[in-house]
């Protein structure tokens, strides 16, 4: 328990940032899921949609401090790169 009113405050707003970052991983989660479908489907048109609303949750996310920018741009990478082998492929 918090001996000071600062720790008391701080013990708060973890408790909030905590909601607020786990919301925000989940959703970009729950994007980079779709998107990995699309991949799978080799569905070229609604997988550059989706990587391209991915992109932007994702790095909102990584600036906000629920990732880090490191594991951000890695992922994003990653993903565009597949979409670019199937899509060149056809």
């Amino acid at each position: 328990m918090a001996q000071h009113k600062s720790a008391a405050k701080r013990a708060r707003q973890s408790v909030k940032k905590n909601k607020v970052n786990t919301a925000r991983r989940s959703s970009v989660r729950t994007g980079e899921k779709s998107l990995l479908q699309a991949i799978a489907d080799k569905d070229v048109k609604t997988a550059t949609s989706l990587l391209s609303a991915f992109t932007s949750q994702m790095l909102k996310a990584a600036q906000k401090g629920a990732f880090s920018k490191q594991a951000a741009s890695r992922k994003i990478s990653r993903l565009s790169s597949h979409i670019s082998k199937f899509a060149t492929s056809k």
